[in-house]
C-alpha cells in the first residue's frame, strides 16, 4: 500500500479536483477499506458541486473541503485496534452518517437524524472518492457476495432513500405503483417496488431520454411524460382512479403536486425528493380522497443491511441503473455529466477497474 493517494475534492464551481494526501491509519473502531465504488449523489451536485450550501441545524456551509463522495463501498484491508465485527478480506457498504450513537435516533439505526452532531462522509469527513476511506466499523453493512461493489455504492444512498420511502408506504402485490422523476432514485424505487411485488409500476419523467433510458431496465410497466394529463392516463392504467403507492423522487413542485393527484384513495404518498416545496388543494386532493404522506429522509442501518439481503433474494441487481462509469482520475468529467444530461446513475470506480 502506498503512503500517499488523489482524492476528488469539490471546490463549489462546478469542477472536481484532484489532490494529494496520506492514506490514513484506521484508529480505535476504524477499518480502512478500499473503494471499489463510489457513487455521485443529487445531493452532492445541489449542495456542494455548483455552489456552497448550508442546511437547517448546520453553521455555515455543509461541505468542509474533505474528500467528497457519501455512496462508498470496497474491501476492508486494515482494521483498528477494538473492532470486533468485520475483518480484513470483508466486502462492506458504508453508512453514510457516523451518528453519536447514543441518542434515540441512533440507537434506532437512523444516524442521519442524529440529534447530538452527526458528521456525514464526504461532506464533513473524508469520503469514498479515493482509492482508501477510513470508515467507523459501526457505519458499515455487509456486502453480500452476489452483489457488485458498484451494486454496494448504490445501495449506500440512493437504494436505501427509495426503500426506506415504499417500506413506510406498504408497497405490496395489492399495490400499483407510481414513481415521479426518474433520475436515479427513482430508478432505485421502481426497482425496489417491482421486488416488493407491486402489481404495476408506472414512472413519470419530462425528459424523454430519462424515459427512454428507464424503458430499458425491465422494470416499468408505462413510463409517462409530466404533462397535464399524467394523473389521468395513471388512473387509465391502473383501473382503480390511481396507484395505491406514489413516490416522488423529482424534489419538485410539480412532481410532487402529480404525487398527490395521482394517488387513488385511501392511498399512500411518499416523499423522498430533496428541495424544493409542497403546494396543494387540501379538500378534495387530500382530505377526500383520505390521503396518507410519508416523509422520509435516507434509511435506517438496519433496513440497509435488510435491503441488500432482499435485492439477492429478488435476484435484482442496482448496478442496472448505471448508465456511465468513470475512473477517480475523470472525476471532473463524471461531475459535469452528472450535473447534466445523463441518462442514469453515474459513479466513480479505481482508475484500473474503469
Amino acid at each position: 500500500m502506498e503512503s500517499t493517494m488523489r482524492g476528488v475534492f469539490l471546490p463549489g464551481d462546478s469542477t472536481a479536483v484532484l489532490r494529494e494526501y496520506p492514506v490514513p491509519a484506521p484508529g480505535h473502531g476504524q477499518v480502512l477499506i478500499e473503494v471499489g465504488a463510489s457513487g455521485i449523489c443529487g445531493s452532492d451536485i445541489g449542495f456542494i458541486y455548483r455552489e456552497y450550501k448550508g442546511y437547517r441545524g448546520v453553521d455555515g456551509p455543509a461541505y468542509r473541503g474533505v474528500v467528497a463522495g457519501h455512496e462508498p463501498s470496497g474491501r476492508i484491508v486494515a482494521t483498528g485496534p477494538g473492532v470486533r465485527r468485520f475483518g480484513v478480506g470483508d466486502r462492506v457498504i458504508v453508512y453514510h452518517i457516523v451518528g453519536c450513537g447514543l441518542c434515540d435516533n441512533c440507537r434506532r439505526g437512523h444516524y442521519i437524524s442524529c440529534d447530538s452532531g452527526r458528521e456525514s462522509y464526504g461532506w464533513q469527513r473524508d469520503g469514498g472518492h479515493a482509492p482508501y476511506l477510513l470508515a467507523e466499523e459501526r457505519t458499515c453493512v455487509p456486502l453480500p457476495d452476489e452483489l457488485s461493489y458498484v451494486d454496494g455504492a448504490l445501495i449506500a444512498c440512493g437504494f436505501g432513500t427509495a426503500y426506506e420511502g415504499l417500506r413506510r408506504a406498504g408497497v405490496s402485490g395489492d399495490a400499483d405503483l407510481l414513481v415521479v422523476g426518474l433520475g436515479p432514485v427513482g430508478l432505485a424505487a421502481g426497482m425496489i417496488g417491482r421486488g416488493m411485488g407491486a402489481r404495476r409500476v408506472i414512472g413519470v419523467e419530462p425528459s424523454a431520454a430519462r424515459r427512454a433510458w428507464a424503458g430499458t431496465l425491465g422494470v416499468f410497466d408505462a413510463t409517462l411524460p409530466s404533462d397535464e394529463r399524467a394523473a389521468e392516463a395513471v388512473a387509465d392504467l391502473t383501473g382503480r382512479g390511481g396507484a395505491a403507492v406514489t413516490i416522488d423522487c423529482s424534489g419538485s413542485r410539480p412532481g410532487r403536486s402529480l404525487a398527490l393527484e395521482a394517488a387513488a384513495e385511501w392511498g399512500h404518498v411518499s416523499l423522498v425528493g430533496e428541495g424544493g416545496d409542497l403546494v396543494t388543494e387540501v379538500s378534495d386532493t387530500l382530505l377526500h380522497k383520505q390521503l396518507t404522506i410519508h416523509a422520509s429522509w435516507v434509511t435506517s442501518l438496519p433496513a440497509m443491511s435488510e435491503l441488500a439481503r432482499n435485492l439477492v433474494g429478488w435476484g435484482l441487481r442496482p448496478e442496472k441503473v448505471i448508465s456511465d462509469t468513470f475512473g477517480f482520475s475523470r472525476a471532473d468529467e463524471a461531475y459535469a455529466l452528472a450535473a447534466g444530461n445523463s441518462e442514469g446513475k453515474v459513479v466513480l470506480v479505481p482508475d484500473e477497474a474503469a
